[in-house]
């Protein structure tokens, strides 16, 4: 079964997967620095499940979402409706997956090595940065010093779960393999698709 294809009959990929992801947002993005990020993913997968809930026969999958509305949309699309709402959570979902796997990766600031700055700024710099104006990016920057200390983090993961840090990371490891191969997937459609913008906000 791919990203595309629908889960088990009478219970919707699309929905179940949205569900999901809002969960684990809500694990992964607990700490206020990641607040934004939190509720742009949030109220991106509020978007993407309105439309959802107008037709779910007909918008089993995202791409059927897609397609409908460039058809819908004309000229307007992909720059409309759940297509943008995709668009922006796909980036927020890159920027988790980043984070996650340079924890996992052990990158960290040798001077401080219990700050997860240069994990976040990683993910920044590679999902969200580019589409950022200087103003946005400059309260990402600031807000990076409310951080947790990757010791927290991880017992915030493993939700008070008496487990060592390395058994954290393998499970986070674990978590990254179908999280990482989903967003993937979801870049891939909007090149194919050719619904990728690339204005700042």
């Amino acid at each position: 079964m791919t990203f595309l294809d629908t889960n088990t009959p009478g219970r919707p990929w699309v929905a179940k997967r949205l569900h999901f992801l809002s969960s684990q947002v809500q694990d992964c993005l607990g700490s206020p620095v990641f607040t934004p990020i939190k509720a742009d993913i949030s109220g991106n997968i509020t978007k993407i499940k309105a439309v959802y809930n107008t037709d779910p026969a007909k918008f089993r999958t995202l791409q059927n979402i897609l397609e409908a509305e460039k058809e819908m949309y004309g000229a307007e699309w992909p720059k409309v409706g759940a297509t943008l709402a995709l668009m922006w959570l796909k980036r927020g979902l890159r920027f988790i997956q980043v984070f996650l796997q340079s924890i996992c990766d052990g990158e960290r600031d040798e001077n401080h090595p219990n700050l997860i700055r240069v994990n976040a700024t990683k993910a920044y710099e590679m999902a969200l940065k580019k589409y950022h104006g200087w103003i946005v990016q400059k309260i990402f920057q600031a807000a990076l010093y409310a951080a947790p200390y990757k010791s927290d983090f991880l017992k915030a993961l493993s939700k008070g779960q008496n487990v060592t840090e390395e058994e954290c990371l393998e499970k986070v490891r674990l978590f990254l393999v179908n999280y990482t191969a989903t967003i993937d997937v979801i870049y891939e459609m909007y090149t194919k698709m050719n619904a990728e913008l690339n204005y700042k906000v």
